[in-house]
């Protein structure tokens, strides 16, 4: 439907943390996933390839993200069936955390697993400081000073953000939210070693360790 080196090619401008090692890694998740679970890979790869196509150009314009790969993907593969195609979009639309619709077929709920094992874990500390970086966030606020019900209500502010509230009041909350048996069962590791991790650096932090 399309390879590997096809895909890479919309992928050229896409920062450090959605770039195309962040596509791989989440392939690689989605193919061992589908295949306990029993999805299609074909759809799940195709989803999986296409998901955070034209990324940057969503974010400076506004858009949701999600919703643009989901169009994009629909011109990328129009000489694809039909159903296939709805199938792919379909899984790319639902894949965002804040804002995506459900996803309603196994293949969507695949690739939104491996999306959000992604993003915890080693990998996801790792990401939320190369993103933090970027943004010349503070390495470190108490945890105890955020406030995740007005987070919820307000979204984020970019002025006092740093990756200590990343993990607080999304990181840790992701592995509640997947929704096959196989993600809920990596996730759990991932989510025990960053809690030890942004515990090991408040202590630090403190001077207590």
């Amino acid at each position: 439907m399309i390879t590997i080196a096809e895909a890479q090619h919309y992928y050229k401008t896409a920062d450090v943390v959605h770039n195309f090692d962040h596509v791989l890694r989440v392939l690689r998740l989605a193919e061992r996933i589908g295949r306990e679970e029993g999805a299609d890979l074909e759809i799940v790869r195709a989803a999986v390839l296409l998901h955070d196509v034209g990324r940057e150009t969503a974010e400076s314009t506004g858009l949701d993200h999600a919703v643009f790969a989901a169009a994009r993907a629909r011109e990328i593969l129009a000489d694809q069936p039909p159903a296939t195609v709805e199938a792919v979009t379909h899984a790319i639309a639902a894949h965002r955390f804040r804002t995506s619709p459900q996803p309603a077929t196994l293949e969507a709920q695949v690739l939104f697993d491996a999306d959000k094992l992604d993003a915890i874990g080693a990998i996801g500390v790792a990401r939320a400081f190369a993103y933090g970086g970027t943004q010349e966030q503070r390495l470190w606020a108490p945890a105890d000073s955020i406030d995740v019900t007005r987070w919820m209500v307000e979204g984020d502010d970019p002025q006092s953000h740093t990756p200590v509230h990343e993990f607080v009041v999304k990181l840790s909350r992701l592995r509640e939210h997947l929704f096959t048996a196989t993600g809920r069962r990596i996730a759990q590791g991932r989510h025990d070693f960053m809690v030890a991790f942004f515990e090991q650096l408040d202590a630090e932090v403190r001077g207590e360790r």
